[in-house]
């Protein structure tokens, strides 16, 4: 476990991109259930079981890319894909060893929670983009699936590799909330987590839609802003729905979606509860044309 944060942006790169990244409990228990019913195993319910996971998921990706590279013109950028050019049988084989967060950070109940909170998170985020790309007829859904499940993904990491320098940078964060993420993580770490992303993402090889699916420099297109808001608004409804974001929040999604206020918040499928707790937003300009 980190103590203390690295020398600088290189030095953070080569610990991570050598290290033995762990998955959900959930993921390694569904996968050994796979194993032992082989032959029955469905490609869709296997890649359904990765994609609940960014760390699985990264860990295929990374894993198929040079094999792509070898026999394809373009990179793999699904699990779907990724999936079926491995095989079955040596995807069970390659990762029948698997390291669990649960066990990795058995000895930091708090830094477990908050690895497990911020999953809980990216999942959602990753839900939000795959609802909307579908919405807005995007022509590979589960690549805005993906990038939003990894958007996050050096945060993950640095709560599972080095928790106190994590609960460092969300303490501070809690204790002032005008305070920028960049300007916190450099005042911890030394370094952006968005730097280290992306650097992270060369050294896997990752394909480069995906990273600049993640990359807030590209946001103006709108798949990057299908990720990039599906991301916000999981984070900041992770705060509880009267979050003060929000109201910008959904003013910018309605414009992608051209959706007014009150269709946004019927397709995110608030409670009542949920829609009670929501802050007075401006009016939102009426959409262009309706889509149906």
């Amino acid at each position: 476990m980190l103590t203390h944060p690295l020398q600088d942006l290189e030095t953070w790169l080569l610990f991570f991109s050598g290290a033995d990244l762990p998955v959900l409990r959930h993921t390694a228990k569904k996968l050994a259930d796979m194993r032992e019913d082989i032959d029955r195993v469905n490609r869709r319910e296997l890649t359904r079981v990765i994609l609940q996971d960014p760390l699985m998921t990264v860990k295929v990706l990374a894993y198929i890319q040079p094999f792509a590279g070898k026999s394809l013109r373009s990179d793999i950028t699904t699990i779907a894909s990724a999936v079926t050019m491995i095989g079955i049988e040596p995807f069970f084989e390659k990762f029948k060893e698997l390291i669990t967060i649960e066990h990795m950070l058995k000895d930091e109940p708090q830094a477990m929670l908050g690895t497990l909170q911020l999953i809980r998170r990216v999942q959602r985020a990753a839900h939000y983009a795959h609802e909307w790309a579908l919405w807005r007829q995007d022509l590979n859904v589960e690549e805005v699936t993906i990038a939003a499940l990894l958007h996050d993904l050096t945060e993950i990491l640095l709560w599972c590799f080095a928790p106190r320098l994590a609960t460092e940078i969300r303490n501070l964060q809690k204790a002032d909330r005008t305070l920028r993420s960049t300007a916190v993580q450099e005042q911890v770490l030394g370094i952006q987590l968005i730097d280290l992303q992306l650097a992270l993402c060369r050294a896997w090889h990752l394909p480069e839609l995906l990273s600049n699916l993640m990359d807030p420099a590209h946001a103006d297109h709108p798949r990057i802003r299908n990720v990039l808001l599906a991301s916000d608004l999981a984070r900041h409804s992770a705060n509880g729905w009267n979050d003060a974001a929000i109201p910008d929040d959904f003013a910018a999604i309605g414009k992608l979606l051209n959706l007014n206020r009150d269709a946004l918040i019927e397709r995110l499928k608030l409670s009542d509860e949920e829609k009670a707790a929501l802050l007075p937003m401006p009016m939102m300009p009426p959409p262009d044309a309706q889509v149906s």
